[in-house]
């Protein structure tokens, strides 16, 4: 067959594409059922379609050109329209599509990715990860973890360690597992969240929760030391272990005080109880390192993976096993009664390797950590003069500012007035993806933004933030 035929040029596509929108999207409310959505509103205005994406753009369905400032959703950090990680998916399904890895079998992409996980993630202290454990996602992957976790002192002989310690406003994914581990009262409202043996300390975010002239550097270490206070309260010989992102996401992009993470290292080294880091949006060069454990010098004993290690191209997710772990469970557990059918999955595999490749050729980690991240830095600190922002931070290729009613006394918006909903409306009409997480406005971008459209993305969070500002004050919201 020639399969030429098949295939409609493009312009006739996007043609077609501008006069069907309406139909896809009653085709879309009649049949799909979109994860965190009111679908009451979204019958009532209808999905935006996106189409197809090139570089740091994504257009819709209407023709609209928009400057993915979330990378999909935290994902697509080598940029869209990487051809050699399609001929990887395309060699691959020709060759093996699918085979499990049950049953002592294996395949080679599995193997070889995780064998280049492993080069790439460092030893830190006494802590080495030459074991990965393949999922499809970071939900699955931090099911998985709790399953490890528990097994883990099982084996030591410590069966009542059970209670795994997280943050309020933490994301670890939307499973019963992973929606109990974060601590989104939404989530848990929903599903008689959270299961038992998980329990939850507030986040470390310092614009919110800092006492009147507490300096970073303090709060950093009162925000730690509330795990010390949840441990003891617990009792320390029923702690099992603490997840964490290194850098929240979901939450708002909460950056943690320089202080922070050696102070919760102090504190599950004093108490022997294990340390999940969730860098299920910080690794593979988000914030300048392949890990962000590396970063912040944090000795994690289990680390979930997934988004960035295909670039958000095929599902994929993982944990890297630390060498505390992985010597248990491998001497003393026999058979470990866990696992998915496509866990290491060889196309997506093959598609995690040859995007990891391209990373490493283009040293997309080394461009965030020493050029893109300091110049957005730089920039996105710039937007504290704006009226409307009461603090603009990063943290490598993630940022967060906040919209503020009275910048001198750190006064918000009533939330029932949307202002982040208001800003996030904007920024779709000019062209721009950028996220609200309530009046907290939010990027991700591609890790291979350019400083040049740095300028571009930057100058159009300027013109959306101007349009917010002349929307509240036509309100009356602020003077």
């Amino acid at each position: 067959m020639n399969t030429s035929t098949l295939i409609a040029p493009p312009a006739l596509v996007q043609r077609a594409e501008k006069q069907d929108t309406q139909a896809i999207q009653a085709l879309d409310s009649a049949h799909f059922i979109h994860p965190f959505t009111d679908h009451g509103d979204l019958a009532t205005r209808g999905a935006r379609v996106i189409t197809h994406a090139d570089g740091i753009h994504v257009w819709d369905s209407e023709g609209n050109k928009i400057l993915d400032g979330m990378s999909g959703l935290w994902c697509v950090n080598a940029g869209y329209g990487r051809k050699e990680l399609a001929d990887a998916a395309y060699q691959q399904l020709m060759t093996l599509p699918f085979y499990n890895s049950f049953f002592q079998t294996t395949n080679v992409p599995a193997v070889q990715l995780a064998t280049k996980l492993a080069a790439l993630a460092p030893p830190v202290g006494d802590r080495s990860f030459n074991h990965v454990f393949f999922s499809s996602s970071g939900s699955e992957s931090n099911d998985t973890n709790v399953r490890m976790a528990r097994r883990y002192w099982d084996l030591l002989g410590q069966p009542q360690r059970k209670v795994i310690i997280s943050r309020h406003n933490a994301y670890h994914g939307s499973t019963m597992a992973g929606a109990s581990l974060g601590g989104m009262s939404g989530m848990h409202a929903q599903g008689d969240l959270p299961i038992p043996n998980i329990t939850h300390i507030d986040q470390p975010y310092y614009f919110e929760n800092a006492r009147g002239g507490e300096s970073k550097a303090d709060f950093g270490l009162r925000a730690a030391r509330w795990l010390e206070e949840k441990i003891l309260e617990v009792g320390p010989e029923k702690v099992a272990a603490f997840i964490a992102e290194p850098v929240q996401g979901a939450g708002g992009v909460i950056i943690p005080p320089e202080t922070y993470w050696p102070e919760i290292q102090r504190i599950v080294d004093q108490y022997g109880i294990l340390l999940i880091c969730d860098e299920v949006i910080c690794a593979f060069g988000r914030l300048g390192h392949w890990f962000a454990y590396e970063k912040f010098g944090i000795k994690p004993d289990l680390v979930t993976f997934a988004k960035g290690v295909t670039s958000g191209y095929i599902p994929l997710g993982g944990v890297m096993v630390g060498n505390r772990v992985a010597e248990v469970l491998i001497d003393k557990g026999g058979e470990f009664n866990h696992g998915y059918t496509y866990s290491g999955h060889p196309v997506a595999c093959a598609v995690g390797l040859a995007n990891l490749n391209l990373m490493e050729r283009e040293n997309l980690p080394g461009r965030v950590r020493t050029e893109t991240g300091p110049y957005l830095a730089t920039q996105f600190e710039a937007l504290k003069d704006h009226p409307l922002v009461g603090d603009a931070e990063t943290c490598g290729f993630v940022a967060g500012l906040v919209l503020v009613k009275d910048k001198a006394n750190k006064q918000m918006f009533d939330p029932d007035l949307a202002v982040g909903m208001i800003c996030r409306g904007h920024c779709f009409r000019n062209g721009l993806i950028m996220r609200a997480v309530g009046d907290r406005m939010i990027i991700a971008p591609p890790l291979s933004m350019t400083v040049a459209q740095i300028d571009e993305m930057m100058g159009l969070i300027r013109r959306c933030l101007d349009a917010t500002l002349a929307d509240v004050r036509a309100q009356g919201l602020l003077a």
